[in-house]
């Protein structure tokens, strides 16, 4: 059965462009990038957490099975603070899609903004679990 999520698509325009953002933006890393016939593909990673990629697409032809529309809906990044996190991306010129931090299900904070190909990215700050003393 499964063991575990391998990578999540996106389709992109530019090849060059989508890696610059994800590496000078959040620290991705190429694995392994490659040519077929009729695409250019692109497997990025984070050393924190390297069993997860993300897959870049770039169609070379026309009428391909892959498609700018899909059923993802967004990528989720885990941030340690999200108000510096979103300060570092208002300098390189991220517009977020609110002005407001908005609050998730479990208590956390999130907020979205997209990605050079109109990918839809979410910031995600998880609740700070309390420390517990030494006598617990």
């Amino acid at each position: 059965m499964i063991q575990k999520m391998e990578h999540v698509a996106i389709i992109v325009r530019n090849m060059d462009e989508t890696i610059q953002f994800y590496s000078e933006t959040f620290g991705f890393k190429v694995r392994l990038r490659g040519r077929k016939s009729d695409r250019e593909m692109a497997f990025l990673y984070l050393d924190t957490q390297r069993s997860m990629e993300i897959e870049l697409i770039q169609q070379l032809t026309e009428g391909s099975e892959y498609s700018e529309t899909g059923i993802v809906n967004h990528l989720a990044f885990t941030v340690e603070n999200i108000e510096e996190t979103i300060q570092f991306l208002r300098e390189k010129d991220i517009t977020f899609t609110s002005e407001d931090v908005k609050p998730t299900l479990e208590g956390g904070r999130m907020i979205l903004f997209h990605g050079p190909n109109r990918e839809l990215l979410q910031l995600v700050e998880r609740v700070k679990e309390p420390s517990k003393s030494k006598e617990d």
